[in-house]
C-alpha cells in the first residue's frame, strides 16, 4: 500500500503541529469540521468544537468521547458575528489556561445555481458573512494570540471554487477567492514566526453542505451527483490537511480534478474561460 509522502513525514516527526494541539475547530458539528475535530482527537488534542448549532457540536464531542485518546468541548458560535468570534477566543483560553495552538477556521455555507444580478444581496450578505467575514474574524481574533504564544498554526477552508470560477456561483467563488487571499497575505506576514499557515481548497466533499445551503434544486442534484462520482470523504480530506500543515504547506489541493483547474486556469486562461461558460450554458437552471 502507498502512502501519501505528507504522511510518512507525519509519522517520522515528533514535532507535529497537529500533535497533542489545543485547536479550535469551527463548523465542527458536521462535515470537514467534525472530521477535524475526530482526527485532532485521534492524535492526543484537545479540541473546542465550535458550531452555529450548539446540539450539533455536542454530538461531536460525544463521538471524540468514544475515542481512546482526546478530549473535546462543545461551545456555540456563529462565526458572522464578530462578537460571537471574540468570546470563542476567550472560551478558548479560559479551557486551555492560554492561547490555543491551532485554529481552523472551517464553518462555511453552500450557495449556488443563479447568475450575477440574480443572486439578491441577501444572499450575497449571507454567503460573505459566514464564508468570508466567518474566516476574516477568525483570523484577526486569534493571530494576535498565536503570536503572543510564539508558535502554533491556522487553516483556513477555501476551496476550488476560490480559483475555479464557476458560473452561476459568484457569491460562494467570491467568498472562497477572499479566503484563499488573506491565507495568502497572513503566510506572508507570518513567515518569520513559527506560526504556519495552510488554506485548503477541495472540489467535493461528501458533506451535509449541499442541504443546508441555498442552491437551486437543478444545481443541487447535479453538485450532489458530482460529490457521489469525485467526491472525498471528509475523514480523508481532514487527514491529509493536518499532515500537509504538519509539512508546512500552504495549499492543500486534495484533488486530481481540481488540480487539473489550478494548472488550466494559469497557463491557459483564455480557453478557460471559454469553456467555463460553455459549462455555465449547460447547467440545468440556466
Amino acid at each position: 500500500m502507498m502512502f501519501p509522502i505528507d504522511t510518512l513525514l507525519n509519522f517520522l516527526r515528533t514535532d507535529r503541529r497537529s500533535a497533542k494541539a489545543k485547536a479550535v475547530v469551527t463548523g465542527a458539528g458536521s462535515g470537514i469540521g467534525r472530521s477535524f475535530a475526530l482526527e485532532l482527537a485521534r492524535r492526543g488534542g484537545e479540541v473546542i468544537c465550535a458550531d452555529i448549532d450548539a446540539d450539533r457540536a455536542a454530538e461531536t464531542v460525544a463521538l471524540v468521547d468514544g475515542l481512546p485518546t482526546g478530549s473535546a468541548h462543545a461551545t456555540q458560535c456563529d462565526v458572522s458575528d464578530r462578537a460571537a468570534v471574540e468570546k470563542l477566543a476567550a472560551t478558548a483560553q479560559e479551557v486551555f489556561g492560554g492561547p490555543p495552538t491551532l485554529v481552523i477556521n472551517n464553518a462555511g455555507v453552500g450557495i449556488g445555481g443563479k447568475p450575477v444580478g440574480d443572486i439578491g444581496f441577501e444572499d450575497w450578505d449571507w454567503a460573505l458573512g459566514i464564508n468570508l467575514w466567518g474566516v476574516i474574524y477568525g483570523c484577526e481574533v486569534f493571530t494576535p494570540l498565536l503570536r503572543e504564544a510564539g508558535r502554533g498554526g491556522i487553516v483556513n477552508v477555501a476551496s476550488a471554487a476560490g480559483f475555479a470560477a464557476a458560473p452561476s456561483m459568484a457569491a460562494y467563488n467570491v467568498s472562497k477567492a477572499g479566503v484563499m487571499s488573506l491565507s495568502e497575505t497572513l503566510a506572508a506576514e507570518l513567515n518569520d514566526t513559527d506560526i504556519a499557515v495552510t488554506v485548503l481548497c477541495p472540489t467535493f466533499v461528501k458533506t451535509n453542505v449541499f442541504d443546508d445551503g441555498r442552491i437551486t434544486p437543478g444545481s443541487m442534484n447535479l453538485t450532489k451527483q458530482l460529490a457521489r462520482w469525485t467526491g472525498l470523504s471528509p475523514d480523508s480530506v481532514a487527514a491529509r490537511t493536518l499532515d500537509a500543515h504538519d509539512a508546512g504547506r500552504l495549499y492543500v489541493v486534495p484533488q486530481v480534478d481540481a488540480t487539473v483547474i489550478w494548472h488550466l486556469k494559469r497557463h491557459l486562461p483564455g480557453l478557460y474561460v471559454r469553456g467555463a461558460g460553455l459549462l455555465g450554458r449547460l447547467l440545468p437552471d440556466n
